[in-house]
């Protein structure tokens, strides 16, 4: 499995939000988490990304691992390199944020902090991040112009470029297209569809028609406890 979870609790202060929840996620497959709003879903995500922090007041108990180069990791270990872990299950969320920059300074940031710098290199990563979310064909002529510049469609796609440019081996979706139009949801669908040939993806959606178009396993969380649903 590519993720897995165990007997794994979240508590926020006093509040408990998951409930010694269990789940595996495939590798090589779109995995979809429902749910009612405000049951924790969004939370689950930011374990795996560890987006939590103790000093916070958060706690989190029992086990979740993903496997990176055939390796398992621990992602609740304290002395997991974060970097490291966020370059390789990145994700997208519900609101995309465009940075004050270029098209092509967006996508390429990532790289920048991750230590890669030769151009060539930098280059063709952009432009392979791009064509797999969709919007290469639209901007490959117009990589200079500012980010805000695009439409929300567009810009939810350029945030999606953006986790892929490191290559993720995990892609950490929350409700990417709930805010978007038909013509631009089904374009990233269509993308979706295709990354999970590479990549394994965990996605939240309230989407019932969407998780039936796209996953192969879905998992409904109430109450804090989680349930496999196909």
């Amino acid at each position: 499995m590519k993720i897995t979870l165990n007997d794994l609790t979240f508590r926020y202060d006093t509040r408990t939000i998951l409930n010694a929840v269990a789940m595996e996620v495939p590798e090589g497959s779109l995995t979809a988490i429902t749910g009612p709003s405000g049951e924790g879903k969004s939370t689950l995500l930011s374990v795996i990304n560890r987006l939590w922090r103790p000093d916070e007041g958060a706690r989190v108990t029992g086990f979740a691992t993903a496997r990176f180069n055939g390796e398992s990791t621990d992602l609740l270990s304290p002395h997991l390199d974060l970097p490291s872990l966020r370059r390789k299950a990145a994700m997208v969320f519900q609101a995309p944020t465009p940075l004050p920059f270029s098209i092509y300074k967006n996508v390429s940031l990532p790289l920048t902090f991750a230590g890669i710098k030769k151009k060539d290199e930098v280059n063709l990563r952009v432009e392979r991040a791009l064509s797999r979310s969709g919007l290469w064909s639209e901007v490959k002529e117009r990589l200079d112009e500012p980010a805000t510049q695009l439409s929300g469609g567009q810009q939810q796609r350029l945030a999606m470029a953006r986790a892929l440019v490191t290559e993720p081996e995990i892609l950490l979706l929350d409700e990417p297209t709930s805010s978007l139009d038909t013509t631009s949801r089904d374009r990233i669908e269509t993308q979706l569809m295709e990354l999970k040939k590479s990549c394994t993806l965990l996605l939240v959606s309230h989407s019932a028609s969407q998780v039936a178009r796209l996953a192969d396993r879905v998992y409904q969380l109430r109450d804090g406890r989680l349930e496999r649903t196909l």
